[in-house]
């Protein structure tokens, strides 16, 4: 599956969820019921982290300075009044000599679907997002603009593609998987913005 913004170039880091029809073949791994994301310079690292629902995420503070996490819908949501229902956290900045403060937050709640904006109260430009999913079949785009699926069963399938700059879904793309490699394009409606790393 490749993905390319508005201008053409490839697009990482954004979400491809496929949904398929046909029964069969080997699903692919579970995601991850734990991850860890770290502020080091003032930014998110990694950017965008997918896991599933009821996951435990552990927050690193490497900075030396403190971060107040806070996290929102994001998307279009993110500007619906009472959308929130989010979490937020105080991490103090790391002491040299000692390890870094962490905090822990389990995403379970109902509305823990889909994407999350992470940011931070006190630093406006650090941006990253949490994509909590309820299928594996979910992948993450390379610096290529590429997700790669394997053994996915014969037949009609949906995929359905985000990414942090598309405030608004694109509609499900339909495809038919058959014996031989199937490729797909999906183009954002943005250019994504550009990472500090």
């Amino acid at each position: 599956m490749e993905v390319v913004a508005q201008n053409g170039k490839a697009s990482p880091d954004a979400g491809v969820v496929l949904l398929r029809a046909g029964k069969g073949g080997s699903p692919p791994p579970a995601l991850p019921m734990e991850a860890t994301i770290a502020q080091e310079k003032m930014q998110f690292v990694p950017a965008v982290t997918l896991v599933a629902r009821g996951a435990r995420v552990t927050f690193v503070n490497n900075d030396p300075w403190n971060h107040h996490v806070r996290s929102s819908a994001a998307g279009a949501a993110q500007f619906v009044a009472g959308a929130n229902g989010g979490f937020e956290m105080l991490l103090e900045g790391k002491s040299e000599g000692k390890p870094a403060k962490t905090k822990v937050v389990k995403l379970d709640q109902s509305g823990a679907l889909g994407a999350t904006l992470l940011g931070c109260f006190y630093h406006g430009s650090m941006r990253g997002f949490i994509y909590v999913s309820e299928t594996p079949w979910v992948a993450k785009t390379g610096n290529d603009g590429l997700a790669h699926f394997e053994d996915v069963p014969e037949g009609a399938a949906q995929i359905k593609v985000w990414q942090a700059d598309q405030l608004f879904d694109l509609p499900p793309q339909v495809i038919n998987v058959a014996h031989a490699p199937v490729k797909a394009s999906v183009q954002l409606q943005v250019v994504a913005r550009r990472s500090r790393m």
